[in-house]
């Protein structure tokens, strides 16, 4: 039998989400939880790969069981031998064909901006005291939807075949003290969303236009895009399944 489980994470003091040969990683604890608790091995596949220091307010995984489970009993039992910075919501029973990772149809990132120094934040969003051009950096956010290949903000040396994704909404919304950076799309490649971040930051404080930036998306080379912004500032907000696996 096999279940989803929706979780969120604190990604401060992890590796990421992908199990790592001495390091600690979220799946590796949630693995261990739930082989501790099912009392067999337990391996969850994850919806997809947070690097090391990005959080998740919704991640879903899936394992395989052989044993029916009281869903509401194993989370709660389950969220008792988990670490406090890895909580599950929810379990859901699905089809045996049913994948985290492969029939997600969208995911989305958030990542925080703070205008001034906080220490309460510091692990949640990036301190960035410089002046931004908001409006430069929405401008040039929502030239994003209109290309498929982005390879400019790949990360270099992978295992990808393709830098296609398509990009459903890219937006900043202006908070109190703040801004985030609003991103959806059907896939997302490696360091992605942080290239894209930094490279808006530095539309924002002058150092390149809204054509530049639009040049370095047409020219599909890593180089030319700005650094990755800090991962801390980076959340993984939403998983989206068809209604036929998920029904929220």
């Amino acid at each position: 039998m096999r279940y989803f489980v929706q979780l969120s994470y604190l990604g401060t003091y992890y590796h990421g989400w992908q199990i790592q040969p001495n390091a600690n990683s979220v799946q590796q604890t949630l693995n261990e939880a739930l082989s501790t608790l099912l009392r067999s091995d337990v391996y969850a596949v994850g919806a997809g790969r947070t690097d090391t220091g990005v959080h998740a307010k919704e991640m879903f995984a899936h394992f395989d069981c052989v044993q029916a489970l009281d869903m509401d009993q194993v989370t709660y039992k389950l969220n008792r031998l988990l670490p406090p910075d890895i909580a599950v919501q929810r379990m859901i029973k699905v089809a045996d064909e049913a994948h985290a990772r492969f029939d997600a149809v969208e995911r989305s990132y958030a990542y925080h901006l703070t205008f001034a120094k906080d220490p309460f934040t510091r692990h949640l969003a990036l301190q960035y005291t410089l002046p931004l051009d908001l409006e430069q950096m929405q401008q040039a956010a929502a030239l994003l939807p209109d290309f498929e290949d982005f390879g400019a903000f790949a990360r270099s040396h992978t295992q990808t075949h393709t830098h296609l994704c398509r990009v459903t909404e890219a937006y900043w919304e202006t908070r109190e003290g703040g801004a985030v950076f609003h991103i959806s799309a059907n896939r997302f490649l490696r360091n992605m969303v942080r290239a894209i971040v930094g490279t808006l930051l530095e539309v924002g404080v002058g150092k390149r236009s809204v054509a530049d930036f639009k040049h370095v998306i047409e020219q599909k080379d890593r180089k030319l895009a700005g650094e990755s912004a800090a991962a801390h500032g980076l959340f993984l907000t939403r998983v989206k399944y068809p209604n036929a696996i998920i029904h929220v």
